[in-house]
């Protein structure tokens, strides 16, 4: 299950998240600072996988930006991988060639794909095309 989700820019400064599991928003800074010291301060020939307290934390950069997933341990990290550029392709299909200003200033439209993709900490949709039509059928409606 995912615990929290976090898309983080080189400087630490969190551009989106989604937390599945509710934390005091002290400790959510807290987190929030801890993994981005740990994930960029890794070298790229390391995996994109590192256990953190209990969990396990699954990132991968694109550009500029960390897309972070914190899962159970016992999760299969490949899958989360998978889910995280998924997100990604999604994002660069909905926006064209989606950048860190259109996550800051369409986050509502960051959360309603990240709900269309998943449900309660868990992947709900793998299907792109279905994403990608759901959103086009809401953009409509607006």
């Amino acid at each position: 299950m995912i615990q929290f989700m976090l898309v983080q820019n080189r400087q630490g400064k969190t551009r989106f998240s989604k937390w599945y599991v509710p934390y005091e928003d002290v400790e959510k800074r807290k987190l929030s600072d801890e993994i981005h010291r740990l994930v960029n301060s890794r070298e790229a020939k390391f995996t994109n996988f590192v256990e953190f307290r209990t969990f396990k934390i699954v990132y991968r950069r694109y550009a500029g930006l960390f897309f972070i997933f914190c899962v159970d341990a016992n999760d299969n990290a490949l899958s989360y991988l998978e889910a995280i550029h998924l997100f990604v392709e999604i994002l660069d299909a909905f926006f064209g060639n989606v950048c860190e200003l259109d996550i800051v200033f369409n986050f509502y439209k960051i959360y309603t794909i990240v709900d269309e993709i998943f449900l309660a900490g868990e992947i709900m949709e793998t299907s792109k095309l279905v994403v990608l039509r759901r959103l086009e059928e809401m953009e409509q409606l607006s």
